[in-house]
């Protein structure tokens, strides 16, 4: 998989993928993120890639002609599946969206800034909004980090076990169950008898009624989309 992530800001996302998974990711050649300093398609001397907004009003856009020679010289070198923009109003991310994303090969990730981008970049060359969630953030790199995250690590061989994958919250419309490691007896708190019995089915029956339970308490709304 390669991810493109078109940024005004590509030291801010330098260090979310030099480290752990991602950069492991990188390193076994399952994945490949390259980031795009949008400021060298711009066509000034100053490099501005904003500008105030026609019929007034606070904030500055991010104009059309920057981005478009951007993503046109990207679509020029090899195929992207999908053109993602980072929108506060895209579509809301989640587990299943990563899955889908993780069966991609290439894929562009638009960050936007200010007030956001010219309308036309949105309806000539973006396939695919996403946002991570109902708040502003100052810019679009930090939850491109998230949906990157999200989808590599969902790659086969990324993970030591990759089953781990498999049982993390959210892929069956449930939130993870509790969780315990050594000892199995601290200050009194014990471990649940269950999960030292070595039976495993009376263990993953445990851990499903657990997942049911927490969902209920904590995240209601994930079982109405059973």
């Amino acid at each position: 998989m390669r991810i493109d992530i078109i940024t005004l800001h590509p030291a801010l996302l330098e260090g979310p993928f030099s480290h752990s998974i991602l950069k492991r990711a990188q390193e076994k050649g399952l994945a490949e993120i390259h980031l795009i300093d949008l400021r060298n398609y711009a066509t000034n001397k100053h490099k501005n890639v904003d500008d105030y907004p026609y019929g007034g009003g606070a904030g500055m856009v991010m104009m059309v002609e920057p981005i478009a020679n951007c993503i046109e010289d990207l679509k020029s070198q090899r195929d992207y599946e999908e053109v993602i923009y980072m929108s506060p109003d895209g579509e809301l991310f989640d587990q299943p969206m990563a899955n889908q994303l993780s069966l991609k090969g290439n894929l562009i990730i638009l960050c936007g800034h200010y007030k956001g981008v010219d309308e036309r970049v949105r309806e000539h060359f973006i396939t695919k909004e996403i946002s991570i969630g109902d708040y502003v953030l100052s810019g679009g790199e930090l939850a491109a980090a998230v949906v990157a995250d999200a989808v590599i690590r969902l790659l086969p061989g990324v993970l030591n076990d990759e089953t781990s994958a498999l049982s993390d919250s959210f892929q069956d419309n449930l939130v993870a169950p509790p969780v315990y490691s050594r000892p199995a007896e601290f200050r009194d708190w014990k471990v649940p008898d269950v999960l030292l019995s070595g039976h495993e089915a009376n263990i993953q029956q445990w851990r499903y009624e657990e997942s049911v339970k927490r969902t209920k308490e904590r995240r209601p709304g994930l079982l109405d989309k059973e």
